[in-house]
């Protein structure tokens, strides 16, 4: 671990040196990019600082010990403690400073929910699962705009994409990724019963040009005439769009602007971002094979999650946290269940890269 401080150490100096030079300043682009990576060095090389710190200190108060005065060796003995506690949580700091990060966790997202088994049932609990992470969104104070919609008659959604954008977005949300199962007495339930239906969401990292390179002769576009709910609202122009990306199968379509530029826009924002999950899906395959581990895979075939009406409950069968907030977690307050899911996952984590790390 030694090691790989050093050289994080090392680049961390030269990079304040680059910064401090006149033609890089004048460079901006050069220049931001230098000011990012010394940014994110820099919590490792001020950790590792203190704890070198903390070390000296550790070895001064030893050479007390053999003094002669015992008021000073019982002092000596009581900061050498003390010192000890914080050097081992900086130690523990150091470890997960030093973990893999993850490329896409400083990304905005795109956030697909899609009704499962359940039919009318499952499209109104999607529409109260978007309603959720729109109202946690505000909360963080991120910005979302709907991509695509399709929406039923009664208040619910088939399908629904948002794109959510703000600091952390991806990281905060991206173990939400899988089956979101609901038990509740639908409305149109005349004995009471309770009924079990399923949504099913996906978390995606928003995908730039410069992340996915498109190649224009591997895409059909079909555009056609967009309709609004229940067949209403028929556009007079073709201005629906609908994208295939031939290599891979993957279909986008976006019908809810009424300009084609703008739907194109936003089905390509679409499928750059599923190009995206698709190749990072493969590279996580290809680790889990090697290292016989696999740490929040977000699977979209795994069931994440049960929200039980009748007893008030929301249950993430990943950690086996239930909690009885059911209400307060629909209006928005996911980060109840959000925050034990990162620890829980960091220490999977931490764990898998522990032998890594202490080489």
């Amino acid at each position: 671990m030694l090691a790989k401080i050093k050289e994080i150490e090392d680049r961390y100096a030269e990079l304040e040196s680059r910064l401090s030079r006149p033609e890089i300043i004048r460079d901006q682009k050069q220049y931001q990019r230098f000011a990012k990576e010394h940014s994110q060095l820099d919590p490792i090389v001020k950790t590792y600082r203190e704890h070198q710190s903390i070390q000296d200190e550790i070895l001064s108060n030893r050479s007390l010990l053999k003094d002669p005065d015992p008021d000073l060796r019982r002092l000596a003995k009581e900061e050498i403690d003390k010192l000890d506690t914080d050097l081992e949580k900086l130690e523990k700091d150091l470890k997960h400073l030093l973990l893999p990060k993850d490329p896409n966790d400083e990304k905005n997202l795109l956030l697909e929910i899609r009704a499962g088994t359940g039919g009318d049932e499952a499209a109104l609990f999607a529409a109260d699962l978007f309603r959720m992470y729109t109202r946690y969104a505000e909360l963080q104070g991120w910005k979302t705009d709907i991509l695509s919609q399709s929406a039923t008659g009664i208040g619910g959604f088939k399908e629904v994409i948002l794109l959510v954008e703000g600091r952390n977005a991806f990281s905060r949300l991206k173990y939400e990724s899988g089956v979101h199962r609901v038990q509740r007495v639908p409305e149109t339930e005349t004995q009471g019963r309770i009924h079990t239906s399923a949504v099913t969401v996906a978390v995606l990292p928003e995908a730039e040009e410069i992340d996915v390179e498109v190649n224009p002769e591997d895409l059909r576009i079909d555009v056609y005439r967009s309709t609004g709910h229940g067949g209403q609202h028929v556009n007079t122009t073709d201005s629906a769009v609908r994208i295939t990306h031939l290599p891979t199968g993957l279909v986008v379509t976006c019908q809810d602007e009424k300009s084609q530029h703008k739907n194109k826009a936003k089905a390509m924002k679409v499928l750059r971002s599923r190009l995206l999950d698709l190749e990072t899906a493969e590279q996580q395959s290809k680790i889990s094979e090697e290292r016989k581990t696999m740490v929040g895979t977000g699977d979209r075939s795994e069931r994440i999650r049960t929200y039980n009406f009748p007893q008030g409950r929301v249950t993430d069968h990943r950690i086996g946290l239930t909690l009885y907030k059911l209400e307060a977690f629909l209006q928005g307050e996911v980060d109840m269940v959000v925050d034990p899911l990162t620890t829980h996952y960091q220490t999977l984590a931490l764990k898998a890269a522990g032998d890594d790390i202490t080489k």
